[in-house]
């Protein structure tokens, strides 16, 4: 599943041709994905104008004219794809429609942006914008790791007492919202700390240590424009890069990449996810 880099990456590359636009039509292809679609989603966002396209956690929200926001959430296959950029930011000419083509923007201008899922894990719904930030999918996440909110003081607060493993912890969406499995590896990798940890046994100042380290690499990958493992696409198609500068995540087996280690990365199971790290820098 896409995570924070991903879904930013696809935001911003989305921005410069939905902001500001208006929605000249909206075709709505099937009733649901993961969930129904809500009532008359095609009526209600047709003619509507984008006036800021932001993300939260995993999900991108575009704030429309009408007062109502739009949700996407990509699921595990879900792209949105740009094609005929009347200003030529996206040369691609409209493509032939796919079967998996489950909804599609016309824009103003002559820009189509197309939310094509072919596992139909991804999701949309539309909210009132006063009101977003208490829908079910979003009241109870924590702050932004790349915000000011995601301070040392806010993580040391969150993990106090904690006994679980510092993997865990940091996946819980309540604690920081949007990061996932593969830059948790990574940032743990970095900041010298076992992903089977318990929390309560990890020095105050190696928590506060994790800040910077999570941000560092989130602001890496987005700059590589995420990471493609398998169906992840850039809003103009490209994929990303910055699997090719994974330390650990599903290198099992290969070499660490601390110079004179000398060890092999190890991958261990936990809650159903695999964990990367290597056994002799991560403690």
């Amino acid at each position: 599943m896409p995570e924070l880099p991903e879904v930013e990456t696809v935001r911003r590359g989305l921005a410069p041709v939905m902001e500001g636009a208006r929605i000249a039509s909206a075709q709505v292809n099937r009733p649901d994905l993961r969930w129904p679609f809500p009532d008359r989603m095609a009526d209600r966002l047709t003619g509507a104008r984008i006036e800021r396209l932001r993300r939260r956690s995993k999900y991108i929200l575009a704030d429309l004219d009408t007062g109502e926001t739009l949700l996407v959430h990509l699921g595990m296959t879900g792209r949105m794809l740009v094609s005929g950029d009347a200003l030529g930011r996206f040369v691609h000419d409209h493509p032939v429609a796919q079967k998996h083509d489950h909804v599609v923007f016309d824009l103003e201008g002559g820009a189509r942006v197309t939310f094509n899922d072919p596992r139909r894990f991804g999701a949309m719904d539309l909210m009132q914008t006063a009101s977003a930030d208490s829908h079910p999918l979003l009241g109870a996440l924590g702050p932004e790791p790349l915000g000011n909110a995601f301070n040392e003081s806010h993580l040391a607060k969150a993990l106090a007492g904690r006994s679980m493993p510092v993997k865990s912890a940091l996946l819980d969406q309540k604690i920081v919202a949007g990061l996932g499995n593969i830059y948790v590896c990574e940032a743990l990798y970095r900041a010298g700390i076992d992903p089977r940890r318990r929390v309560n046994a990890i020095a105050a100042a190696r928590i506060a240590s994790l800040v910077p380290i999570i941000r560092q690499v989130l602001e890496e990958a987005i700059t590589a424009g995420g990471s493609s493992l398998r169906d992840f696409r850039q809003a103009d198609g490209e994929l990303g890069y910055f699997q090719h500068s994974f330390d650990v995540y599903g290198r099992e087996g290969q070499p660490c990449r601390t110079p004179g280690c000398g060890r092999q990365v190890q991958r261990v199971v936990q809650s159903g996810r695999s964990s990367f790290y290597c056994g002799a820098c991560q403690r």
